[in-house]
């Protein structure tokens, strides 16, 4: 199993910026992008909690972790980071999982 990197910001903008930094960062690839509205999402500035997660070797991820922290800090602020080297078969379902993009699925008429 290869390593699992993910980082936790505010906002869909910033989440791309983190995602796009992580990936020229180093070899690793954009495995998902999460979505979650919290629950005090009234009281914040920006409402949206985003989660991107990488894949590829410890090394890499780890690089480009940093990157994508680095690039969420300095747009709407970093919530959180996490590296596991050695993820569970379990882990890697959940890591795989995503909000982003069901409306590809077919509920959308016209989007592929």
């Amino acid at each position: 199993m290869e390593a699992i990197g993910i980082i936790e910001m505010f906002g869909f903008v910033c989440a791309i910026k983190a995602a796009d930094a992580a990936a020229k960062a180093a070899d690793v690839k954009v495995i998902a992008i999460d979505s979650n509205k919290p629950a005090n999402a009234e009281t914040v500035e920006v409402p949206l909690i985003m989660c991107v997660k990488v894949q590829g070797s410890v090394s890499a991820v780890e690089a480009a972790v940093e990157a994508g922290a680095r690039a969420a800090e300095a747009c709407t602020g970093l919530i959180q980071k996490h590296i596991i080297a050695r993820p569970t078969e379990d882990a890697q379902k959940m890591a795989l999982r995503s909000s982003v993009g069901r409306d590809r699925v077919g509920h959308i008429k016209n989007n592929a």
